[in-house]
C-alpha cells in the first residue's frame, strides 16, 4: 500500500543476498562482480519483468484468503449442522482481516510497495507520483489476486457451504455469497452505504500516509505492516458493521466475479442497482482521494505531493519543497 521505491542507477555494495531493486539481482562486493550475472537463467529474466505485479497478486491473494476465510469460518460454523459451537465472533472477523492486510503488505512491500488495493494505487499516483504506466498492471494483478484468493477459500469451505445452502446445486447471496463479497445492511440507504465506505477509506489512507511519513514519527523499519494491522483493526471494530468495510475494490470485485462464476448468478452485480460500482468502487476511490487531500493539506510537507508543488513565485526562483517520502516504500518495508 504505498509509493514504489525510486530506483537507483548505482549498484549498491552490500552483502550477498540483499536485492538491488532496479536490477532484480543480488548485490555483491565489487571484487566478485566479474563472476555474477543479473539473470542466471531464463526464468530469472522473466521474473524480473513481472515481479512487481506478481507481488501485488500474491499479497492481495493472501489478504483475501485470510479475510474471506475468517468470514466463512465464523458464519458457517454458526450452523449446528456444520459445527456444534461457533468458531469465532465479530472480533475474530476484524482480527482476521487486519492480519490479512498486514501479511499481504509484508509479502509485497519490499517488491512492489505493497499496495494490495486499487484505490491506494490510484491515490498514490495522484498524490505521490506513482507512475501512471504501472497503474493498470497493479490493478489487474490485485483483482486477479482477489479472484484467486476467493477461489482458494471456496475450495476449502464448499462442503460446509453445501450444508448451509441445503445442497450442492443451491447458491444464494444471503446464505453464503456475502461471505466472499460484501453486501450492505438492509436498513441502510444508498447514501449511507456510500458514506460508510467513503469514511472508512479516508481514514485508512490517512493512516497509511501518516505511518509512512518520515517527518511524522513512522514506526521502526519493517514494522509498517504492523501499524497497518492496528489501523485496519480499529476501522473494523468501530466502522465495520454497515457495509463490512470493503475499503478495497479488489477485495470485493475479485470475489464477486468468482461468486458469479460458481453459480451465484448475475444478482451479485445487479444487487441494489449495481452496488458494486457506486459503493464498492467509487466509495473507496473518492474516500482515499479526499483523505490524502486532507492529510497533505494539513500535515505533509514533501515535494512529491501536488499540494506542495511550487507556485509561480517559487518556480521563478527555482525553489521547491523539501522531499518527504520520495524514494521510500510508503506502506511496505523499507530496504535495508
Amino acid at each position: 500500500m504505498s509509493a514504489i521505491i525510486e530506483k537507483s542507477e548505482e549498484l549498491r555494495v552490500e552483502s550477498v543476498g540483499s536485492y538491488n531493486k532496479q536490477r532484480c539481482a543480488p548485490s555483491v562486493s565489487t571484487a566478485n562482480l566479474a563472476n555474477c550475472t543479473a539473470f542466471p537463467n531464463r526464468w530469472s529474466r522473466f521474473r524480473c519483468a513481472i515481479r512487481e505485479p506478481a507481488a501485488e497478486f500474491l499479497g492481495t491473494m493472501i489478504f483475501v484468503i485470510f479475510g474471506t476465510g475468517v468470514n466463512c469460518q465464523v458464519f458457517l460454523s454458526m450452523n449446528s449442522n456444520v459445527e456444534a459451537v461457533p468458531r469465532g465472533d465479530f472480533l475474530s472477523l476484524n482480527f482476521g482481516w487486519a492480519a490479512g492486510v498486514a501479511l499481504g503488505v509484508w509479502i509485497a512491500g519490499g517488491i512492489s510497495g505493497g499496495h494490495i488495493n486499487p484505490a491506494v494505487t490510484f491515490t498514490l499516483a495522484v498524490f505521490r507520483g506513482f507512475p501512471w504506466k504501472k497503474v493498470p498492471f497493479y490493478i489487474f494483478a490485485q483483482l486477479l489476486g482477489g479472484f484467486c484468493g476467493a477461489g482458494v477459500v471456496y475450495a476449502n469451505y464448499f462442503h460446509a457451504i453445501n450444508i448451509v445452502e441445503g445442497g450442492p446445486g443451491i447458491r444464494t447471496i444471503s446464505s453464503s455469497g456475502d461471505l466472499l463479497a460484501t453486501y450492505a445492511a438492509s436498513f441502510l440507504t444508498p447514501v449511507s452505504c456510500f458514506f460508510s465506505e467513503f469514511l472508512g477509506s479516508a481514514i485508512l489512507i490517512i493512516g497509511v500516509l501518516c505511518v509512512t511519513d518520515k517527518k511524522n514519527g513512522p514506526p521502526p523499519q519493517g514494522l509498517v505492516p504492523l501499524a497497518l494491522f492496528i489501523v485496519v483493526l480499529g476501522i473494523g471494530t468501530s466502522l465495520g458493521m454497515n457495509t463490512s468495510y470493503s475499503l478495497n475494490p479488489a477485495r470485493d470485485l475479485g470475489p464477486r466475479f468468482f461468486t458469479a462464476a460458481v453459480g451465484y448468478g448475475t444478482a451479485v452485480f445487479t444487487y441494489r442497482n449495481h452496488y458494486w460500482l457506486w459503493c464498492i468502487v467509487l466509495g473507496p476511490v473518492t474516500g482515499m482521494l479526499c483523505g490524502a487531500f486532507v492529510y497533505d493539506t494539513l500535515i505533509f510537507e514533501g515535494s512529491e505531493s501536488i499540494i506542495n508543488k511550487p507556485n509561480t513565485r517559487a518556480a521563478d526562483h527555482h525553489l521547491r519543497a523539501y522531499p518527504g517520502q520520495m524514494g521510500k516504500l510508503s506502506a511496505g518495508i523499507e530496504s535495508a
